[in-house]
């Protein structure tokens, strides 16, 4: 597990941090038997799907930086980040039972550097180095949500299935910037989209959604 973790990683993976990961994943079994964290079909495959697949954000992520995870959910990929890096990250999720779960696992894992904020992302204040978002919208929608959290040199990176080319396609028509496509070391069709220097596009609402 732990060559796998610093292939998706690439960084130095000690035992400690493989336990924190493994008991992280404990506690998401535990706790989807309360509430509908992940999809249940893939809880057996959840080192591979979830957390491996987390992990793999590592590698783009910058020296020193502040993450923000937005929808964070399980705590996928935000808690799975904080594990692996000394950086600070804050988590954004806006249902009670999740947030209180993240806040769970904060403490269990006694994590220092991560910050669980109980509120939709449109009431976060501050500026991010890092932005990711796993599964929470389109990458129009993501960008219009976060800009303003954004400040020059803000890298996001967001993880997608199939339809990420599209996604970007799309998200180009109303914001410009520099975009490059990933592909994912962990599903042969999924991608991570990754984009800088990003402005909405001259004559469009800043807010770029519909």
């Amino acid at each position: 597990m732990i060559d796998e973790l610093s292939l998706a990683s690439q960084r130095d993976v000690s035992r400690e941090t493989l336990g924190r990961l493994e008991r992280f994943r404990e506690l998401i079994c535990h706790e989807s038997e309360r509430q509908n964290l992940i999809g249940r079909s893939t809880i057996e495959e959840l080192w591979s799907r979830h957390i491996l697949d987390s992990a793999q954000l590592c590698r783009f992520g910058l020296d020193g930086s502040r993450w923000l995870d937005v929808g964070s959910g399980a705590g996928l990929p935000g808690m799975v980040l904080a594990i692996l890096l000394p950086d600070r990250v804050t988590l954004v999720e806006p249902r009670r039972l999740r947030a209180e779960f993240l806040q769970r696992c904060v403490s269990d894992l006694e994590l220092r550097n991560v910050e669980v904020i109980a509120a939709k992302v449109e009431r976060v204040a501050g500026l991010y180095d890092v932005i990711t978002a796993r599964a929470v919208a389109a990458l129009h929608r993501i960008f219009a949500l976060t800009h303003r959290l954004s400040q020059p040199g803000t890298r996001w990176v967001l993880p997608k299935g199939r339809s990420g080319a599209m996604e970007l396609a799309e998200a180009r028509r109303s914001w410009q910037g520099d975009f490059r496509v990933e592909p994912s070391i962990t599903e042969g069709d999924a991608v991570i989209v990754l984009a800088e220097k990003l402005e909405p596009r001259r004559g469009r609402r800043g807010e770029g959604d519909r």
